[in-house]
């Protein structure tokens, strides 16, 4: 069983950085692909920012610029810097992967709070 830990998240100030860091049971490079979603309270999840096995990456509009994702095969893990953070980025960040049999994996998220 695929197992997903995200870390990283925490309070900042508004225009501050944070770096999500999601740890994987096994090789990021076997996952088709991950991504790592957000939750806001009252809103639907949503995809941030993803990488593919070919390490293709793609961004929501509302974060380009200012978000990156990358891999780290030697620790099995994804990364997301976020910079120049702002209030709306406040939410639930989790991490999921999607493995060769189309499998969804889901971490238990980490909470980011952007202040004003």
């Amino acid at each position: 069983q695929v197992q997903l830990v995200e870390s990283g998240g925490g309070l900042v100030q508004a225009g501050g950085s944070l770096r999500l860091s999601c740890a994987a049971s096994t090789n990021v490079f076997s996952f088709v692909n991950v991504g790592w979603h957000r939750q806001a309270p009252g809103k639907q999840r949503e995809l941030v920012a993803g990488i593919n096995s070919g390490g293709t990456t793609n961004y929501a509009d509302s974060v380009k610029g200012r978000f990156t994702i990358s891999r780290d095969s030697t620790k099995n893990t994804v990364h997301l810097q976020m910079n120049s953070l702002k209030p709306e980025d406040t939410a639930i960040y989790y991490c999921k992967a999607l493995d060769i049999w189309a499998k969804n994996y889901w971490g238990q998220g980490t909470q980011v709070t952007v202040s004003s």
